[in-house]
């Protein structure tokens, strides 16, 4: 169902076309599939090749002498272990040292750029402004006019290529080059949400469907809708927001520890908070678990027991193309939280059986 209110991207028409079906996702009419369906799509980017219009992703320009120091109060990563050209995942998070949103972050030499996630922009935006004091810096919200595409799959480096004069196979993982790609001005990034190498187009959103022809088509990348993107990045054991991690959740608690730099010199917002659970340890951490039960899928908020006791919900769950099982992610007793650990979940009033087992689900194939 889409909702009357809902955005585009600037790829819409395209997507209607090829006989998307769309729904509403992060306020945006968005693609969850197209003719080939989910699987056929998710397994194009495990052995070819697959694009994804990303263009509702969300996009913050940070300029000024103060811009680095600024997003260094803002995000938990350390932003001055970048040089130009590098990007990092990190996070905005609360006082309380929760997820606001993860994000990643683009170092070039004269601004940083924030890439949040689409359903967060507005909160996001305020949380970032209001925590502008008296930095000098100048903020700008671009996320309307920026296009972006995901380019995944082992045949992502071999597509991009020949369509641009930038030295693709040079660029490591993440990183980023500004140049043309099919004639379009945008920069390049390599860090990807689906465990495959790959890469990510930015542009200006008029000249995004110039870079989706020269992308996608026989012979070419195949489309790829938001079905197939949350498959990829389950077996990947990539949390998304809003299921496997949120404003109840600490980086701590969802295995993000690493992108956590408490000493890294700058007073950020949640670090008190982090710090207390440093010390104090976690109660509970994010895992990975299989269905034990032949046919029985765990879904998103099927209640979690172990020894009749509801301990949480499942996070993200479903039955993905590679790993051809009912797997997912959930939050167990710290001491409870490794692999082999039993467990069961309630699946429409009847209680199945699950393990924990070691994430990622599918090993990683990215460009190290």
């Amino acid at each position: 169902m889409v909702a009357a209110t809902s955005k585009r991207t600037p790829l819409h028409a395209i997507h209607a076309r090829l006989g998307a079906k769309l729904v509403a996702f992060g306020g945006y009419e968005m693609p969850v599939s197209y003719a080939a369906g989910i699987t056929a799509e998710h397994k194009a980017v495990r052995e070819a090749v697959g694009v994804f219009d990303v263009s509702h992703m969300g996009e913050f320009e940070v300029t000024g002498p103060d811009r680095n120091a600024f997003v260094q109060r803002i995000t938990c990563n350390d932003v001055g272990a970048l040089r130009p050209g590098q990007a990092q995942y990190t996070a905005l998070l609360t006082e309380q040292g929760t997820f606001l949103d993860d994000c990643v972050v683009y170092r070039f030499d004269d601004r940083v750029m924030i890439v949040v996630n689409a359903a967060n922009i507005a909160k996001d935006w305020e949380h970032v402004v209001a925590h502008k004091r008296g930095a000098n810096v100048r903020l700008k919200d671009v996320s309307d006019e920026t296009g972006l595409l995901a380019v995944q799959g082992p045949g992502a480096e071999a597509l991009i290529a020949p369509l641009t004069p930038l030295g693709v196979a040079m660029i490591p993982y993440y990183h980023f080059a500004p140049g043309k790609v099919a004639g379009v001005e945008c920069f390049l990034s390599r860090t990807g949400y689906t465990g495959e190498d790959g890469f990510e187009l930015y542009c200006r959103g008029a000249d995004l469907e110039r870079l989706w022809h020269a992308l996608v088509g026989p012979g070419r990348g195949e489309p790829c809708g938001l079905g197939a993107r949350d498959t990829l990045r389950l077996e990947a054991g990539y949390p998304l927001y809003g299921s496997d991690i949120d404003d109840t959740v600490t980086p701590f608690e969802a295995g993000l520890g690493w992108i956590v730099k408490l000493e890294k010199g700058a007073d950020f917002v949640g670090l008190a908070a982090l710090k207390r659970q440093q010390l104090e340890g976690v109660k509970r951490r994010l895992v990975g678990f299989r269905v034990s039960e032949p046919k029985s899928v765990a879904r998103h908020g099927y209640g979690v027991y172990l020894d009749g006791r509801q301990v949480d919900v499942v996070r993200s769950g479903t039955v993905t193309p590679t790993t051809n099982a009912a797997i997912g992610m959930t939050y167990m007793p710290r001491q409870l939280a490794q692999p082999g650990t039993p467990f069961e979940i309630d699946v429409r009033g009847k209680r199945v059986a699950a393990e924990v087992v070691k994430l990622p689900f599918v090993p990683h194939r990215t460009r190290r």
